[in-house]
């Protein structure tokens, strides 16, 4: 009986319960550009710049960026620049986790651009 009691506790410990999964570290960036020409986009992180991909004008694209982008700090900025214009929409610096994603709205005046973390 005490080895069967012994068997269960280790078997406990070889496969603990189930708990949550943590994501894999990913960030969702959905750009929604409603902007009439095609946009460049960029994520400013730890003193560099990392093109993302390209939005089609009055289209919307999501891409998955990787958790190392974020860095210890875990802070980013995303930067549009307009293709074939010198028009350009920069970001406060945003405090992304792994596993948020992050939406973007790109508006004609890109001035009036929003932005927001989930």
């Amino acid at each position: 009986m005490l080895l069967l009691a012994a068997a269960t506790a280790c078997g406990r410990h070889s496969h603990p319960q189930s708990t949550p999964v943590e994501p894999g570290g990913e960030i969702a960036l959905q750009v929604i550009n409603h902007h009439w020409l095609d946009v460049t986009v960029y994520v400013l992180h730890n003193g560099a710049r990392t093109r993302i991909g390209l939005v089609t004008a009055a289209t919307s694209q999501t891409f998955i960026l990787p958790s190392r982008i974020l860095g210890q700090a875990r802070e980013i900025a995303l930067l549009g620049e307009v293709v074939g214009n010198r028009d350009a929409a920069r970001t406060e610096t945003l405090i992304v986790k792994p596993g948020q994603s992050i939406e973007w709205t790109l508006e004609i005046d890109l001035r009036r651009s929003s932005v927001a973390v989930y």
